[in-house]
């Protein structure tokens, strides 16, 4: 194996970890606040890694100019929706709730 193909393996184990991360997070929390971190943070740099990864194993300029724009793309489109996400949840609050609030999970479940 060569170094490329090393940091590759690494950089794609280390990413998907990230996006597993990320989805135990929007499960555990308990609101929509606490929820937008790990929906964009480790989710957006969990791709990146993946990105990388896939430019590592097939470095051409080709697929650095398209991975490049899926990252970019992905960094808008994620920003832009935990935004709206904490606008609505913020819009939709009661006086005696803050609108981030879920029920409580069946323990049967």
């Amino acid at each position: 194996m060569t170094a490329l193909e090393v940091a590759a393996a690494a950089c794609l184990l280390l990413g998907a970890a990230l996006a597993f991360a990320a989805g135990v997070g929007m499960y555990r929390f308990p609101d929509t606040l606490s929820r937008m971190h790990p929906a964009t943070k480790p989710q957006v740099l969990g791709l990146h890694l993946i990105l990388l990864a896939m430019w590592l194993r097939a470095p051409t300029w080709t697929m650095a100019g398209t991975l490049l724009l899926v990252g970019l793309f992905q960094v808008i489109t994620a920003t832009v929706a935990a935004y709206m996400v904490g606008r609505a949840a913020y819009r939709a609050r009661t006086p005696d709730d803050d609108g981030t609030a879920i029920p409580p999970r069946d323990p049967r479940a």
